[in-house]
């Protein structure tokens, strides 16, 4: 079953559960989404779906990507993903998928692209403390510092520094679905996610263990 979908991300807000605990969540535009693809382990050696989201003009698609969609008779669309499933049996080229593939109360995973920030410094990108601004020195504020003893005579691998900051392909794990809206297709996430206003996220069924589950199966055992 694809419980997976490509979504954008349209800010955050705040809601209140029915405990009257106020919530912080991600908006998050999760499709619709078409089928375009469908991989079977007897083609293709492994069993996915690829999934299409959010529509273009043909003008900004190369050749094989406007030819994909007019070989299946679908509209055009910018971003192509595809996702491991179990079972293909179930889904056919051309096929909607909605927001209603989650329900409130399940765990998700998102991946996206960080926000960039260009190159930083290391207080910023590795929150180091400032040197002090005594004893005579004037520019040396916010510099590294020392990069390593004089054993090795070289800077060892792994050593934070100044660099590029953000602009990362990242997964956040096991956040809660907090809502569905189903008509305007809309998730409401518990927490932020990765990516900038507009950005885009992919979303799926959370690999880690869910909260809680151990222990119903442990009770039901006894």
């Amino acid at each position: 079953m694809l419980k997976s979908i490509i979504g954008k991300k349209v800010g955050m807000t705040q809601v209140f559960d029915d405990k009257g605990n106020l919530i912080p969540v991600t908006v998050v535009e999760a499709g619709p989404c078409v089928i375009t693809s469908v991989r079977t382990a007897e083609k293709d050696g492994y069993s996915a779906v690829q999934l299409a989201f959010r529509d273009v003009k043909a003008k900004n698609l190369n050749k094989s990507q406007v030819g994909l969609f007019k070989k299946n008779d679908l509209p055009l669309k910018k971003i192509l993903k595809e996702f491991r499933v179990t079972d293909v049996a179930e889904v056919t080229v051309g096929q909607e998928i909605k927001a209603d593939v989650f329900k409130a109360g399940d765990y998700v995973d998102v991946c996206a692209v960080t926000k960039g920030k260009g190159y930083a410094g290391v207080i910023k990108r590795h929150n180091f403390g400032m040197q002090p601004t005594t004893h005579g020195q004037s520019d040396r504020t916010r510099a590294r510092g020392s990069s390593g003893g004089q054993g090795p005579q070289k800077v060892l691998k792994g050593m934070k520094m100044s660099g590029h900051l953000g602009g990362e392909y990242v997964t956040i794990q096991r956040l809660l679905v907090v809502k569905v809206d189903v008509e305007k297709n809309v998730l409401l996430i518990k927490g932020a996610v990765p990516a900038v206003k507009t950005g885009t996220l992919i979303i799926s069924s959370t690999l880690k263990k869910i909260p809680g589950v151990r222990e119903i199966k442990a009770k039901a055992k006894k």
